[in-house]
């Protein structure tokens, strides 16, 4: 796939996919699956019940709080010393 220079966005016009198309889907796929290996969430499975809002928002941040963790781990294990 070769790479592409505009000069401004007015020339960028043929560059996008059209609604509905096939190609714009399998734009979505690969960008979807190259994020899961870049950066792959993980939520606990199953379906839990909370008694307030606020209970099911903490929940959720601490889940949005662990990944963050096991990303930036991720990446510390990834630099070189």
């Amino acid at each position: 796939m070769g790479v592409k220079k505009f000069r401004n966005v007015s020339e960028m016009k043929d560059v996008w996919f059209k609604p509905g198309s096939p190609e714009l889907f399998a734009a979505w796929r690969h960008t979807w699956a190259l994020s899961d290996q870049m950066c792959p969430l993980s939520f606990p499975p199953g379906v839990y019940k909370h008694r307030s809002i606020e209970d099911a928002e903490k929940l959720r941040s601490q889940w949005e709080r662990a990944n963050f963790l096991a990303h930036r781990e991720r990446m510390a294990a990834k630099k070189p010393g």
